[in-house]
This record gives C-alpha cells, sequence and structure tokens, in this order.
C-alpha cells in the first residue's frame, strides 16, 4: 500500500514562510559587517563551497539543530551569541523550514532572507 502524504513540502515551506519573520535583501545588504546580526548559511556544502554572503556561518539544513543545541557535541558557539540570525538558502525555502524548527528551539530573534543566497547575489550582494 502506497504512503498517503498528508503534506506536502510545498505545503510545509507555505506554514513557514507565513510563521518566520522575513527580511529583504536590501534590509539586509547593510547588516553584512553588523555586531547585532549574523548570517546563516543553511545549504549543502557543495552549495557553500560555491560562495557565501561575507561572514555567514555555515551549518546545513541536515545539522542546524545539532549546532544550535548547546548540549550537543556537534554545537556551534555562533549560535549561543545575542543576535538576530538572518538564514538563507538558496532561494528561501530550506531556510524558512529550518528558521521555524531554530525559533521551536528556542533561538531568537530569528529571520529568513527572501529569495536567499539567488536574491542576494542578483541584487549585487557581496559573495566569498
Amino acid at each position: 500500500m502506497p504512503q498517503k502524504i498528508i503534506k506536502t513540502s510545498s505545503s510545509l515551506v507555505k506554514e513557514a514562510l507565513a510563521e518566520v519573520p522575513a527580511i529583504s535583501v536590501n534590509e539586509a545588504m547593510s547588516l553584512v559587517d553588523s555586531n547585532t546580526h549574523i548570517f546563516v548559511d543553511l545549504r549543502d556544502g557543495v552549495e557553500q563551497s560555491r560562495g557565501m554572503i561575507p561572514g555567514a556561518v555555515a551549518s546545513s539544513r541536515g545539522l542546524m539543530e545539532f549546532h544550535i543545541d548547546p548540549d550537543s557535541p556537534a554545537h556551534n558557539p555562533a549560535f549561543n551569541q545575542d543576535k538576530t540570525y538572518i538564514f538563507y538558502c538558496a532561494s528561501g525555502g530550506r531556510s524558512a523550514l529550518a528558521a521555524k524548527v531554530a525559533m521551536d528551539m528556542g533561538l531568537s530573534p530569528v529571520v529568513n532572507l527572501t529569495g536567499g543566497i539567488a536574491a542576494w547575489a542578483a541584487a549585487g550582494g557581496a559573495v566569498e
């Protein structure tokens, strides 16, 4: 008997986008060197190797929960700061899902970069 999927990936992304605050590329560009914001790249390693927003913390959608959890052996201290976390991925879907989970874990404040790194690059944002 085939599985009966009751929520699609696109419906999950839509729900996350409705719950997670968003930040536009134009707003985010001025925050690259901010000491109050941290960009978090949630793409996989191959994608990240093509370039990241300068100063971004490399995580991945698959390991993010472990990077956030201070009791995890994979914890990343970048998530222990009193800053605003700007999550991004390629186009904004995975980062919205990740941001929702991060918020559910208690990380705050978290925002999702609308359009992801694709929108960032299209707007002329720096990539290293």
